[in-house]
């Protein structure tokens, strides 16, 4: 593990998302319910859960006291996006957190929704913006974001 004693604590913040591509049927189960129940809610929770264990889940992540993670979703044309923002005030950044949060409600998504379509998939799962700590603020340039 990097060695983040010396760092100061400050409020850091990390957006990243994470593309579900499916079909019209399977993004109207989506919307609708699918057999397993809402399939938005349960991988909201999975996405919050994911990010408070991204320490035992990724090798040499620093588990953080995370202050907040929202994780929320926008219907696209041919699927869900993802978007998961995490919050700490502390050593070190919230990247991983907010990225693992994404991955594992998409994830979930595929798991709830794997008996109207098996071919659902992630298309894409980035870090938007960060924010906080040494290097300040970072924004994924505009037209980079995945639809």
């Amino acid at each position: 593990m990097v060695d983040v004693a010396d760092k100061p604590v400050t409020s850091r913040e990390a957006l990243a998302e994470c593309v579900v591509r499916m079909a019209p049927i399977t993004l109207r189960a989506v919307r609708e319910g699918t057999s397993k129940g809402d399939a938005l809610q349960v991988a909201r929770i999975a996405g919050i859960m994911a990010a408070k264990r991204t320490s035992e889940l990724i090798p040499l992540t620093h588990p953080l006291p995370l202050a907040r993670v929202d994780v929320d979703f926008e219907f696209v044309k041919d699927g869900v996006r993802v978007l998961a923002r995490a919050r700490v005030v502390g050593q070190t950044g919230v990247e991983m957190e907010a990225l693992t949060a994404a991955a594992v409600a998409g994830l979930t998504l595929i798991d709830m929704t794997k008996g109207v379509e098996r071919g659902v998939s992630l298309a894409s799962v980035r870090l938007l913006e960060k924010s906080g700590g040494r290097s300040g603020t970072w924004k994924r340039p505009a037209g980079r974001t995945a639809r």
